[in-house]
């Protein structure tokens, strides 16, 4: 049965598709379309005598009204059902379907793996193979930037663990936080060769203009991420490659800006360690740099006691 609806249907379809609008249907029909069931069939008998043919009549014009199919019987009208409205979804709210927001460490992780590929720095030709990217808090208040790894953060894979690193170290415990209480990144992520290999593992130097320009929009994107309080550029390099033009001994001990956040421009680590094997101990240049760290303290509301205001002072010299 299903499969004469089934043509029936598609009888229906192909008619309606070159512009018919009514076809005849018999009662049956009609109530098998309905859902209900046909008419038995009822046999006829067979008459005793055979019937005399009668002449047929002229045809009688037929009203194409006539072979419409007969309307069903109206359906009694049904209450309206209730149905609940549905929920009002604002605009300015994440669609329940939206992947939820990326954590400041998962963006981060995101942007080392695209420095780790960066073909920018790697087609220079200038630059080691191993991408050093950074340590730290991504939600750290101050942020460190130095110019580039060594010897050692190569082989670590991590900024400033050299010794140049280790004074860092000591100079952020001195301002009462801990390593893993702020973020330390360089200006350049890879370690430049140097032209003598005889050297290139007991030697470094600074990154060229070219090298530092290749990984500016990965540092550009950090400070983006972690939105700083302060930001502390280790040295000239570093300072330049934040677009601050001058020397450290111009730069330093005041706020510069950028994009919207203070940068305190310092002396590098490392020429704190030069100083050391000069006349003095480098006392004074250590005690320039602490003085713009208390800078940086009093900028994210750290607490100075007497005793930190009294780190390399002259009295203690």
């Amino acid at each position: 049965m299903s499969t004469a609806i089934d043509l029936l249907k598609l009888h229906l379809a192909q008619q309606a598709a070159r512009g018919v609008t009514h076809v005849a249907l018999t009662r049956g029909a009609q109530a098998q379309l309905r859902g209900g069931r046909s008419a038995p069939a009822v046999r006829p008998q067979a008459p005793a005598t055979p019937p005399a043919v009668p002449t047929p009549a002229p045809p009688t014009p037929v009203r194409r009204t006539e072979y419409f199919a007969q309307p069903a019987a109206p359906t009694p009208a049904q209450p309206p059902v209730s149905r609940p409205m549905p929920e009002r979804i604002s605009l300015s709210s994440p669609s329940p379907l939206a992947p939820a927001p990326q954590s400041r460490a998962e963006h981060l992780a995101r942007l080392a793996l695209e420095a780790e590929n960066s073909e920018k720095a790697r087609s220079l030709g200038t630059l080691r193979d191993i991408m050093v990217f950074a340590t730290g808090t991504p939600d750290a208040e101050i942020v460190f930037v130095g110019e580039a790894p060594g010897a050692e953060e190569e082989k670590l894979r991590e900024p400033f663990v050299g010794p140049a690193g280790q004074l860092l170290t000591k100079i952020i415990q001195a301002m009462g936080l801990r390593r893993n209480e702020v973020y330390i990144t360089n200006i350049c992520k890879f370690r430049p060769k140097i032209d003598d290999g005889r050297f290139q593992n007991s030697k470094n130097r600074a990154p060229t203009i070219g090298e530092m320009l290749s990984c500016q929009q990965f540092v550009l994107a950090e400070l983006e991420i972690i939105k700083p309080k302060v930001i502390v550029a280790l040295g000239s390099t570093a300072a330049t490659g934040l677009g601050i033009e001058g020397t450290v001994g111009k730069l330093r001990g005041k706020f510069h800006d950028f994009r919207g956040t203070p940068i305190m421009v310092t002396y590098h680590p490392s020429y704190l360690l030069r100083r050391e094997q000069e006349d003095g101990g480098g006392i004074a240049e250590k005690r320039l740099v602490w003085e713009d760290m208390m800078k940086v303290m009093e900028q994210v509301g750290l607490p100075i006691s007497d005793k930190q205001r009294a780190y390399f002072s002259k009295a203690r010299g």
